[in-house]
């Protein structure tokens, strides 16, 4: 095996203008936003002015990112990761307190704030990268080694979490498919997702709702698993689903318990007695478990969670519960920005909520509803198109890797990049909930900016320098 060494041909350049092209809509769009009391393109008073300096500033860390030796950053991963998390503990003494978030360090000549969060992003990255890439490291198979990648996920999150910022610490999750591609057990990921599932059905729903839906999804379970009459059992499931679903329509959920508890009751006697008692055992658990599991997060919903908290999620789950001059407002006023576009869009620098600043955290946030009303349907299915393209070249560099520390460390940067992309535009349609994080390489702020754009010139310097045979 030999290393080359980095030539301009063998640069990535796809993932590199995909990348620009990105950063090119962004500032248009932040300067959008400040058109009307700003008109200057070039007013560094301005925000606008401000994301172009960011720009510079990430632009030049990039390619000091790119001419790093590659070595480097697998060599220096740990002590990365560690100033990381010592940066996060600094700002529990000299951070600033945001909309009660003490996550950030004020920057002096008044070019902004710096959130440690950002950076602790691309240093988890390259940290879990060389965990895994380490000889004989294997999550498949040894607990240890499981628990020590997970900690390497969790311990910023816990900083992250401790600051008040629960937003920027849930991005770390997405490292979570690093580990899958790794080899974490998928039964893990299932269970998870179970887990999900459940959380948001105990948010939505009644307490004996709640009950009344688990006691017929194991019904459905044991019918499932009925090997006679199979005719039989399918009528009874429908018959069974049929009068649940009515009697939820016409709020009679008290009587639907009773008969779904006494579905349930007579489908666990006949398991017994048909010698399915291992089933019935497990079932009897597992209904017990997810029980107490739904009634302890709603009643951990209504009686931990601050108001503010508790509104967050009602307006993604139950928007008829939340006030629409409050905390229903950002989301009521994007999804009428991004309605307003249409197909073709008013037209840049053309958009009336966006001039009339209708939309808070607009240049930030909610920079997408900017992008929906100006460009209308066409310009934001190109964002999302360019956002698709480089996740997609991303994955493609990773498997192209023979080594498993740039593998890894690719498949961290796309997870995380991801997970903005979907959850930043899915909170301005009301699909995701709002937990405040950024439009990657769009949204206003340099934190975000630097963090993506040295993130993404490490792994074009990466990929630009792997290993092939002689």
């Amino acid at each position: 095996m030999s290393r080359r060494g980095t030539t301009s041909r063998e640069t990535d350049w796809l993932t590199v203008f995909l990348y620009l092209g990105l950063v090119v809509v962004g500032f248009l769009m932040v300067y959008a936003v400040g058109y009307v009391d700003t008109p200057k393109m070039f007013d560094f008073s301005a925000k606008h002015g401000t994301h172009l300096i960011w720009i510079g500033i990430s632009l030049t860390a990039g390619l000091a990112a790119f001419i790093t030796d590659a070595r480097f950053y697998k060599v220096f991963a740990y002590p990365i990761y560690g100033i990381s998390v010592l940066l996060l503990i600094l700002v529990f003494i000299f951070g600033r307190e945001i909309a009660g978030a003490r996550s950030w360090f004020e920057l002096p000549f008044g070019i902004g704030r710096f959130q440690p969060s950002e950076i602790a992003k691309f240093a988890t990255c390259l940290a879990l990268a060389a965990y895994l890439s380490t000889l004989n490291i294997n999550i498949a198979k040894e607990m240890k080694h499981r628990l020590s990648a997970l900690g390497i996920i969790l311990l910023p999150m816990a900083l992250i979490i401790i600051q008040g910022d629960a937003g920027s610490a849930l991005v770390f999750a997405a490292l979570f498919l690093v580990l899958f591609r790794a080899g974490m057990p998928a039964i893990l990921y299932m269970l998870g997702t179970i887990v999900a599932v459940l959380s948001v059905i105990a948010l939505v729903f009644k307490p004996l709702t709640i009950l009344a839906i688990l006691l017929l999804f194991f019904s459905i379970v044991y019918i499932g698993n009925m090997k006679t009459r199979q005719v039989w059992w399918l009528l009874g499931f429908t018959v069974l689903t049929t009068i649940t679903v009515l009697g939820f329509q016409y709020d009679m959920t008290e009587y639907v318990l009773a008969l779904d508890g006494v579905a349930l009751v007579l489908l666990t006697t006949l398991a017994w007695q048909g010698r399915q008692g291992q089933l019935a055992g497990l079932i009897s658990i597992v209904l017990v478990a997810s029980i107490a599991y739904s009634l302890s997060v709603n009643y951990a919903f209504n009686n931990f969670l601050e108001p503010h908290q508790q509104d967050r999620i009602n307006v993604w789950l139950q928007p008829s519960k939340s006030d629409p001059l409050g905390a229903a407002y950002n989301l009521d006023k994007s999804k009428t920005a991004i309605s307003a576009g249409r197909l073709t869009g008013r037209g840049f620098r053309e958009g009336q909520i966006t001039a009339l600043k209708y939309v808070p955290e607009q240049s930030t946030d909610f920079i997408f509803c900017t992008v929906g009303e100006e460009q209308g349907f066409f310009g934001t299915a190109t964002l999302i198109l360019l956002y698709i393209a480089l996740i997609i070249r991303i994955t493609f560099l990773a498997e192209r890797q023979r080594e498993y520390f740039t593998r890894y460390y690719a498949y961290g940067l796309a997870s995380i990049l991801f997970f903005h992309f979907f959850v930043n535009i899915g909170m301005t349609m009301g699909v995701m909930p709002i937990i405040g994080i950024p439009l990657p390489l769009i949204s206003y702020g340099g934190s975000s900016l630097l963090s993506f754009t040295i993130m993404i010139a490490v792994l074009v310097k990466l990929d630009s320098t792997r290993l092939t045979r002689n």
